[in-house]
């Protein structure tokens, strides 16, 4: 195997901060089409709000966990470069290794979420489209 240097870990750095300002932003979305929809809700309540209430809810944990598991791949990252830097370059791959595979579970729980939210679109494409028939 070879040796870990300083920038490997530091290469994730740009990638993973990029990752985590989009899911800011996802959350951000979602907190405000939460809020509107709440507010809606409660002005008529209905199945159809109920349910993308629920769908939101979903897709909001999600996102919590998709934004957990890229904090924690960025701290490993950031860890590694202190074991790379005093040395201790067994402990610096393992540490890398899960840094790793912490952005995996990220990325796999976005795919998830995005497949959530195609769904929930396509559920108001087709509604609008038997609207206009």
């Amino acid at each position: 195997m070879e040796e870990l240097t300083l920038t490997t870990p530091s290469i994730l750095f740009s990638a993973i901060s990029l990752l985590m300002l989009a899911y800011t932003n996802r959350f951000l979305a979602y907190a405000q089409v939460i809020r509107n929809l709440t507010a809606q809700h409660d002005q008529n309540p209905t199945p159809v709000t109920r349910k993308q209430i629920e769908n939101l809810r979903k897709r909001l944990y999600l996102s919590r966990s998709m934004q957990v598991f890229g904090v924690g791949s960025l701290f490993l990252c950031v860890v590694c470069t202190l074991l790379v830097y005093i040395g201790m370059q067994a402990a610096a791959v393992w540490t890398f290794g899960v840094a790793l595979l912490l952005l995996i579970v990220s990325l796999g729980i976005s795919i998830q979420e995005m497949r959530i939210s195609v769904r929930a679109l396509e559920y108001h494409l087709d509604r609008a489209e038997k609207e206009r028939n």
